[in-house]
């Protein structure tokens, strides 16, 4: 076994090896990039290793300056996590010349299904379904076009050497094809170094379901169940489960044998999965297609372990070593259900826009591992760190597990609940919201949920009556609490109000009458003239997270002050909420709303990122819709369009600048 590894990657995935290989008893080396100094990972190792500046073409993706490391530091292995190196054949090549285990699948192995287009080729040989498409190199935009018009739209224009949902351009029509295929030939560029692209066509309905096969160097391979994948966005991953809901123990054999077939075909040993596509609409379960196999650790990978047992960096660990799988295909089975959630640095109520900045505060739930419940934060930020524009936007997993699909959702929404991020934007009140929504309870799961279930943007989950009236009491008591405390140690409020007192709510444009009165241990509260309610749980101003029950309901509320309002979160909604006193509330009716600024003459920069492409001069005129600036962002290209006819009178940034969120682009007339 070895003695050191070196972990040729950053953030949640690095620290995610690190506490496997510290159980094992093997040393480790983090390296990093100037904006990962002070990174979790870095703190966690052994010993830690500069790469360079922040651009991860200047550090971790250099493998020369890996390979220094290992070196430097008497590295015997390296783990290379997902992205950056951990796909290149490159890369396990020329750590095998230095005589470095490379913990992962063998060169060649790489090599044949890293090439989405040769990988599909050998897929058919091997006996695997494919779908159906054009396999060929593609030169111009109008072969594109041709091509896509004999297939049948629509159509998915795919990076031949992409993953992780980049380099992947739906196509509806001949006018996607024609702005969306340079993109994605230039992304496949920017990210993987190659701008070939394929085309095949598109499976409606579609749920995304991946096998995860284990080989070891002895030709055994195994397949570890199935991850169901479905709940995506700009086609990356945003909720994961396994098993699925969908797959019928046959079709998991079918999927599985197929899969392992794949593997054995070109000599694959560690970890890897083989991702499938499959027509929601057949109920046979039937129509799977290949669509790629990822030579590497998944970032789902966790739901895997959870319903196995197995730890898959472990078993990475051993293939590299030499060592036998110590299991057969029979020993593999499903305990129980796990579900995985990504908690991205992004907006969901501004059209999930990217967001960087400093973590001021961030807390997690508290981990649990029980018989019965599970819940586990993988994850590789702290406190007063940086999410940063030069790497992917994720901020951690929450994987939490149960003996049922309802028992794991349930926990997911409680979890939630208390995850405390300030700083920056955050998709918790999304994910919430997907854990709670009808249809993704149900398991009816595709690929465009997202696209079909949010077309107008998501705006907060619904809350129901009960739910509103609850909040209410809640509001009052954090109110008439704070407003107490207030008044008692400066008198600023005047003398303290002996309670029960009445306060007027204003929560998501209702307002309420609530009546409050404190007592040791909880609040009694009476809202709109209604039943008395008992909140059990006490509230001490400054304390983020209230945990009470409202005769007997359980809630988990953050607490924030925002102004003179306070906003309430929980259950996938962030509430403004307004408490004033009845007098207070009866004058600010005669208050006159401050319109909004006109906004339609600017083009705006929706995100921090680079400015890569600005199509338009001084003079020129534009109508709506069209194609102004593209802006790259967490790796991602964006377009950007005209919000109206207009003829541009200025162009305050310019291709290549780094741009602040709300920096105009273009002015017009």
């Amino acid at each position: 076994m070895f003695k050191k590894i070196l972990i040729a990657n950053r953030g949640e995935i690095a620290c995610r090896v690190i506490r496997t290989a510290r159980r094992m008893g093997i040393a480790t080396v983090a390296v990093y990039s100037d904006a990962d100094a002070r990174a979790p990972h870095v703190k966690m190792a052994d010993e830690a290793v500069r790469l360079g500046p922040p651009p991860a073409s200047e550090s971790y993706l250099k493998a020369e300056l890996i390979i220094d490391a290992c070196k430097a530091t008497g590295a015997e292995a390296v783990h290379p996590g997902y992205g950056f190196l951990s796909e290149r054949e490159s890369f396990a090549k020329a750590l095998a010349k230095e005589k470095i285990a490379f913990i992962g699948p063998p060169p060649k192995a790489i090599a044949a299904m890293g090439d989405k287009i040769e990988s599909k080729k050998l897929a058919q040989a091997a006996g695997v379904n494919v779908v159906p498409g054009y396999l060929g190199d593609i030169a111009t935009t109008d072969e594109a076009v041709k091509i896509a018009g004999d297939i049948g739209y629509p159509v998915m224009m795919k990076a031949s050497a992409g993953g992780g949902g980049k380099g992947m351009r739906l196509a509806w029509n001949e006018q996607d094809v024609r702005e969306g295929f340079e993109a994605t030939k230039r992304e496949g560029l920017a990210s993987f170094g190659d701008d070939r692209v394929f085309i095949e066509k598109f499976i409606e309905a579609p749920r995304h379901i991946e096998i995860q096969v284990l080989g070891d160097q002895h030709g055994n391979v195994l397949y570890l169940n199935e991850r169901e994948c479905s709940i995506q966005r700009r086609n990356q991953k945003v909720v994961e489960e396994a098993p699925s809901p969908f797959v019928s123990p046959e079709m998991r054999k079918a999927m599985g044998e197929q899969a392992v077939a794949l593997a054995k075909a070109v000599g694959y040993y560690s970890a890897g999965t083989v991702e499938l596509i499959v027509n929601g609409a057949d109920p046979s379960g039937k129509s799977f297609y290949f669509l790629e196999m990822n030579t590497r650790l998944q970032v789902e990978h966790p739901v895997t372990e959870e319903i196995t047992g197995l730890d898959l960096v472990e078993q990475m660990i051993r293939v590299a070593a030499g060592e036998k799988l110590a299991f057969g295909q029979d020993d593999i089975g499903i305990n129980g259900w796990a579900v995985e959630n990504r908690v991205y640095a992004e907006d969901p109520y501004r059209s999930f826009l990217p967001s960087t900045g400093r973590l001021i505060r961030y807390w997690t739930p508290p981990p649990v591992r029980t018989d019965e419940l599970v819940i586990r934060v993988d994850d590789g930020v702290a406190d007063g760190g940086e999410i940063s524009m030069f790497y992917d936007p994720m901020i951690a997993k929450l994987v939490t597990w149960a003996p049922t699909r309802e028992a794991a959702i349930e926990a997911q929404i409680a979890a939630l609940d208390q995850f405390v991020i300030d700083g920056i934007s955050d998709n918790v009140d999304f994910l919430s919201a997907l854990m709670q929504h009808p249809r993704f309870r149900e398991g009816n799961l595709a690929t465009d949920f997202i696209a079909d279930e949010y077309p107008d943007g998501f705006d907060g989950a619904p809350a129901d009556a009960q739910f509103i009236e609850d909040l209410t009491a809640i509001a009052g008591m954090v109110a008439v609490i704070s407003d107490e405390r207030a008044a008692t140690i400066d008198g600023q409020l005047g003398p303290p109000v002996h309670p029960p007192c009445e306060r007027i709510v204003r929560i998501d444009g209702e307002s309420h009458k609530v009546r409050i009165k404190p007592y040791k241990g909880g609040t009694l509260a009476v809202t709109d003239d209604g039943d008395l309610v008992d909140i059990v749980g006490r509230w001490i101003p400054g304390q983020r997270l209230l945990v009470a029950t409202v005769d007997g309901r359980h809630r988990i509320v953050q607490v924030r002050r925002a102004g003179r309002d306070w906003e309430l979160q929980t259950r996938g909604r962030t509430h403004r909420v307004q408490v004033l006193s009845p007098h207070v509330a009866d004058l600010a009716r005669h208050m006159i709303d401050k319109p909004a600024p006109d906004l339609s003459r600017l083009l705006l920069a929706p995100m921090p990122g680079l400015l890569t492409k600005l199509d338009v001069s001084v003079g020129d005129k534009v109508e709506p819709g069209q194609p102004i600036a593209v802006m790259e962002a967490m790796k991602m290209e964006n377009i950007l369009r005209a919000p109206k006819a207009a003829t541009v009178k200025a162009t305050p940034a310019k291709a290549g600048d780094s741009l602040a969120v709300d920096q105009v682009i273009v002015e017009f007339e």
